[in-house]
C-alpha cells in the first residue's frame, strides 16, 4: 500500500480519534517520527487505532497504530505507528479547552 495513503488514513484516524473524545473541532498542529517497521502488500487489510495517549489544555496528542491482517490467515501484526497533535478550536477559529 502507498505509503501517502496510509499517513493520509492515519491522520484522518487522528482528527476521528480528538473529535469523539471532546466533541470538538480540531486543527492539526503536527505530527511526529512515524515509524513504518514492515510494508504493506497489496490484498491485506488494514485496521487503524487511534488513543489519545496525552491531554493539555487546548491540545491533545493521539497516537495512531496500523495492523495488519492477511486475507485468509489469522494473522495480525503492529506494522505503522506516529503521533499527531492536534488543537481543538471554536467556531471563531481560536483555540479552546479540549474539556468544556
Amino acid at each position: 500500500m502507498f505509503g501517502g495513503r496510509v499517513l493520509m488514513m492515519m491522520t484522518e484516524t487522528a482528527f476521528i480519534t480528538a473529535t469523539r473524545f471532546s466533541r470538538r473541532n480540531f486543527v492539526l498542529v503536527s505530527s511526529g517520527k512515524i515509524d513504518f517497521a514492515k510494508p504493506i502488500p497489496a490484498g491485506t487489510l488494514v485496521e487503524l487505532v487511534g488513543r489519545v495517549t496525552r491531554v493539555g489544555h487546548t491540545s491533545l496528542e493521539v497516537t495512531v497504530s496500523v495492523y495488519l491482517e492477511k486475507m485468509g490467515e489469522e494473522y495480525r501484526e503492529k506494522v505503522v505507528s506516529g503521533a499527531f497533535t492536534l488543537v481543538a478550536i471554536g467556531s471563531d477559529g481560536r483555540p479552546v479547552a479540549v474539556i468544556y
